[in-house]
């Protein structure tokens, strides 16, 4: 993996990368170097057989305050449409490229989780947030439309679309309890366990084999559009067949049998 971004750290240790953003005294928001270095992490994971999970985090007391205002992307000065439209896509191919991915994302979410911070939440897989956390639709605060970043997809997805509406309207936050009670944490933990709670679901996501937990994601991601349940269904009969013929699958077994961490090739 590329490691010379300045936005960002990544360390890896085994097969689980993490990603964290370094910009804590602006409380990580996405300024240029930011977004360009997530959009490359992201899309570069794609073809990366040596990582099979994820942990993005935020360096310092935030997760990710959202676009940076006092940087010139952030600015709404005179521009062409066109212009506009390529720097809009260059922030929301993030979003893409995090849904594309084969890896699971685990998201440690602490303080603010606004605008695309938000959405970077909302993009992962599994979301742990601290105590402290609080996360909202910050577009609409500031003039623009809460429809931005793949909000308008994924939050009405997890929470329905009363609830989605309801914070998508008015920039509500939505405190770390609230998330747990409508189902968009998976954990709400003290500041201090975020990675140890992380740490728990990636070993657990390891047991599965490399094969297997690219495809559930896959298949996850699909059902969730497709038409009905046949649909979805001749997508996992597919993922079975794969995963069956697949050469870790004998060694699943084995391991399970055995009681012991799986050791695939």
């Amino acid at each position: 993996m590329k490691s010379d971004y300045q936005a960002l750290i990544l360390e890896q240790a085994g097969e689980v990368l993490t990603i964290r953003m370094n910009r804590p005294d602006r409380l990580n928001a996405l300024n240029p170097q930011l977004v360009s270095e997530l959009r490359d992490v992201f899309q570069s994971l794609y073809f990366e057989r040596s990582v099979r999970v994820v942990i993005l985090e935020g360096a310092g007391r935030a997760f990710c305050a959202g676009l940076d205002l006092k940087e010139p992307s952030g600015s709404q000065g005179k521009r062409s449409i066109e212009q506009g439209l390529d720097n809009q896509r260059s922030i929301a191919e993030i979003y893409v490229a995090m849904r594309r991915c084969p890896q699971s994302i685990i998201s440690l979410v602490q303080g603010a989780a606004s605008g695309g911070g938000f959405a970077l939440a909302l993009a992962s897989d599994i979301r742990i947030l601290a105590e402290d956390a609080r996360m909202n639709a910050a577009f609409i605060r500031i003039g623009l439309s809460s429809c931005d970043m793949g909000v308008s997809y994924f939050l009405p997805r997890m929470v329905g679309m009363s609830l989605a509406s309801e914070y998508m309207l008015t920039g509500r936050f939505i405190t770390a309890q609230r998330a747990m009670e409508i189902g968009l944490a998976n954990r709400v933990v003290h500041g201090s366990e975020l990675r140890r709670e992380a740490d728990a679901f990636a070993e657990d996501m390891l047991h599965a084999t490399p094969l297997g937990l690219r495809l559930t994601k896959d298949g996850l991601n699909i059902a969730v559009d497709v038409s009905g349940l046949e649909a979805a269904m001749a997508i996992e009969d597919r993922n079975q067949i794969l995963t069956a013929n697949d050469p870790n699958f004998a060694e699943g077994i084995a391991a399970f049998f055995e009681k012991r961490k799986p050791n695939y090739s």
